[in-house]
């Protein structure tokens, strides 16, 4: 989407959309309704959500579109001051096909107020635990090392802090992803730091050494 001379969303290569948040602003007044991009197969699927800042982005339908055929009124409900603006980030035809994509609003992030917990139950611990090991299966000690390297270096790049791992830097956002899924972790702008619950989580694993 543009905005003011920027573009308010990249989708990166085989994964998700991401969004500024003057974008998701306007999605959650429904002044944004859509989006466009040229794709070789979508990168979201219809029905999906979205995880943003803001909370979770609710996808709708997702069509194949043709960049001849897109109108004023397109361009507008994806944020586009002009058909103009829309096109030139479309870019020229390369034989990819274009992707029309609904946007239905923005609902709260369940993870959010997990965040914020950092007590833990004996049925926490035991899932968090047991989950830790699941992962870590083939390198024991990886993801509480991952919760180390954030929590000693909060907002360093994800490409940084992979090396600091030992890991590619695609591996290390998937693998921090699980855990932000539990609410340990929060992405910034740049890089990450720990949530409230994954200090705590990292300081009751130094407790039992794991």
């Amino acid at each position: 989407m543009y905005i003011g001379g920027k573009w308010l969303f990249r989708i990166f290569r085989g994964f998700e959309l991401l969004f500024k948040q003057s974008s998701l602003d306007r999605i959650a007044r429904k002044e944004v309704t859509l989006a466009f991009r040229r794709w070789n197969r979508p990168t979201v699927k219809a029905g999906g959500r979205v995880r943003t800042a803001s909370g979770v982005v609710l996808i709708g339908n997702i069509t194949i579109a043709h960049a001849s055929a897109l109108t004023e009124n397109d361009a507008i409900a994806a944020g586009f001051p002009t058909l103009a603006a829309l096109q030139e980030m479309l870019g020229p035809d390369d034989g990819t096909q274009v992707y029309r994509i609904e946007l239905n609003g923005i609902e709260p992030d369940e993870r959010v107020p997990l965040r914020g917990d950092a007590s833990f139950s004996d049925a926490d611990w035991h899932t968090l635990t047991a989950r830790l090991a699941r992962w870590d299966k083939t390198a024991p000690g990886y993801f509480p090392s991952i919760l180390r390297t954030i929590g000693a270096h909060p907002e360093v790049r994800a490409a940084d802090l992979a090396a600091m791992a030992g890991v590619e830097t695609l591996k290390f956002k998937q693998d921090v992803r699980k855990l932000k899924e539990f609410g340990l972790t929060e992405s910034l702008d740049v890089g990450y730091r720990l949530s409230p619950r994954g200090e705590a989580l990292l300081e009751k694993l130094r407790e039992h050494r794991l």
